[in-house]
């Protein structure tokens, strides 16, 4: 892993000696490297002081040096950590997690990360497992109950998009019809955002950590019958800090 960023050397020497950061930090002056990859933030005139920083974002390489996925966000207050763009590719994560048996499934939960700061993009993460000969219905079906994730609302959080795997074609003879559904391990990655607005910044100040409710909602069938819908309450807690906004003294 490294970061790349448009700032001198003593700059970033500084920070990776105060935040105690073990991986590269590279000083792309001039934005070369930045350009190359065609991400320069052309939103900044050439006159600003920040004039040169990217879009930001990851860029996940192979062995070889392909880039084989990439994560951008939309607002350069905003970061994905690095767990949660690990989790999105279906890599397993040495977090601590929650497990929760309900009706027919199996999930384990966890939270990607232990600490955000204001305009830190984490994960919730559900690992379901779907009992024996049991299917969940896959969101947007029609004429069933889909699996839903939902997170109670919250100032100082803001719940993005869901992400949900492929489902699969299940075939049912007695009605002769295909439907979307989940019949094997799968995973849900829910995104969340510490609010980075001033407003949102000001009420969490002297907050150390946040509670996070969700509620896991599906109904599972087998290949005879529907089971009743559940609902599994679900429950995480992320640490907060501030950011950091020091900066050093590039003649430093």
């Amino acid at each position: 892993m490294a970061a790349i960023s448009y700032d001198p050397v003593p700059v970033l020497a500084e920070f990776a000696e105060r935040r105690k950061i073990t991986f590269p930090l590279l000083s792309d002056e001039g934005s070369r490297v930045i350009r190359t990859y065609g991400i320069l933030n052309t939103d900044i005139p050439t006159t600003n002081a920040t004039y040169g920083i990217p879009y930001p974002g990851t860029f996940i390489l192979n062995a070889k040096g392909e880039v084989t996925s990439r994560f951008f966000e939309s607002a350069y207050q905003e970061r994905n950590t690095m767990t949660s763009v690990l989790a999105k590719l279906g890599t397993k994560i040495d977090v601590p997690a929650t497990r929760v048996s309900g009706p027919h499934v199996t999930v384990t939960s966890y939270l990607t990360d232990r600490v955000a700061a204001p305009g830190t993009r984490f994960s919730a993460v559900l690992d379901v497992v779907p009992g024996s000969r049991v299917h969940v219905y896959a969101p947007g079906v029609k004429g069933y109950i889909p699996i839903a994730l939902t997170v109670e609302a919250q100032p100082g959080l803001l719940p993005r998009a869901a992400q949900f795997p492929k489902a699969e074609d299940y075939f049912f003879k007695p009605l002769n019809e295909h439907v979307a559904v989940y019949q094997r391990p799968f995973r849900i990655v829910q995104d969340l955002e510490i609010d980075p607005s001033p407003q949102a910044v000001a009420g969490l100040k002297d907050r150390t950590e946040m509670s996070i409710a969700g509620t896991l909602s599906y109904q599972a069938c087998d290949d005879k019958v529907c089971f009743t819908p559940q609902s599994v309450p679900l429950t995480w807690t992320i640490g907060l800090r501030p950011l950091d906004r020091d900066r050093a003294n590039p003649g430093k």
